[in-house]
């Protein structure tokens, strides 16, 4: 029988604890996005959860995002701006709730570890495991999945989208993206998530649902776009209109970035960040809201333009 949402997200974020402690044990440091491309790759979406919302996000990633503030929380998680932080008690939290109920209720319960609960140690010639995601990248591109593989196996290509570094099914994500962008609006997607049914965990009772906006520490949007004097030249109808498809930016989970490549001719062209398909919310240079424009003097060529959210920054190159 096929977990529900709320059952999977507490696995996640067990799993997420499991991964940071792995890290501590072979002294690899993660960031954000890996740790949670990790979890996603170990404990795949369902089908309800591998749904992508706007912007190309999975809604279990967003499920999980919003609840790693569980942890936080219970001090078992600490989120900085140089990635996350697993506490001893967080390491320790894996030991003494080693179950998902188990660990599930004492987290919503807050339940203290118990403190005879010792840290975990690596075990005798402990290797960091390959995850599916990692191994992807081994895979050649031209081997990738078919079409009709992905369609059969929804989980796996939301996990593999999560990962960003499964190269090999790119192509057979990407369809389907621009397929949701271009058959949902921003405000319909919204909607269906909203109507989309809530699981609480029935290990802890009434416990917060485990669906609704990212209330991570640094929440995304829903759609970010690159609106300037140079979008007829992406294949947008007019410039300077942030409700087209071709001006909107892809989210890298890995990175925790937006970006969007393009081929523009040489010359001089001026630009500004537009969130959730309007004008609404904007940023310009120096990530001021409604601030002047970007500007970019380009030879010619590829360009790629990244925007942190978390910090408003623009780079180009």
């Amino acid at each position: 029988m096929a977990k529900s949402t709320a059952e999977n997200t507490y696995l996640r974020l067990k799993t997420v604890l499991e991964v940071l402690t792995e890290g501590v044990w072979s002294g690899d440091a993660l960031n954000a996005g890996q740790v949670l491309a990790e979890a996603t790759a170990r404990v795949p979406f369902n089908e309800h959860e591998a749904e992508l919302l706007s912007g190309g996000i999975p809604r279990g990633h967003k499920t999980l995002t919003s609840a790693t503030a569980k942890l936080v929380k219970a001090g078992w998680l600490i989120k900085g701006r140089s990635g996350w932080t697993i506490t001893e008690d967080g390491m320790r939290a894996t030991v003494a709730f080693p179950d998902v109920d188990s660990f599930a209720a004492a987290l919503d319960a807050g339940t203290p570890v118990p403190a005879d609960t010792p840290v975990p140690t690596a075990p005798e010639g402990f290797v960091r495991p390959v995850s599916a995601t990692a191994a992807t990248l081994e895979v050649p591109a031209k081997e990738a999945a078919p079409k009709k593989t992905a369609k059969k196996a929804p989980a796996k290509k939301a996990a593999s989208a999560v990962g960003k570094a499964a190269k090999a099914l790119e192509d057979a994500v990407e369809p389907v993206v621009k397929a949701v962008r271009k058959g949902k609006s921003p405000a319909k997607d919204k909607a269906e998530a909203v109507a989309a049914p809530v699981e609480t965990s029935t290990a802890a009772g009434a416990a917060e649902p485990f669906e609704g906006p990212d209330v991570e520490t640094l929440p995304q949007p829903e759609a970010v776009a690159v609106v300037g004097d140079f979008n007829t030249f992406l294949g947008a109808p007019e410039d300077w209109a942030p409700q087209y498809d071709e001006a909107q930016m892809e989210f890298d989970f890995l990175d925790q970035l937006w970006k969007k490549s393009a081929e523009l001719p040489a010359g001089y062209y001026t630009f500004k960040i537009a969130l959730n398909r309007s004008w609404d919310e904007n940023y310009g240079a120096f990530g001021t809201f409604d601030g002047p424009n970007h500007e970019l003097h380009h030879t010619g060529g590829t360009v790629t333009i990244r925007y942190n959210h978390a910090t408003r920054d623009i780079t180009i190159n």
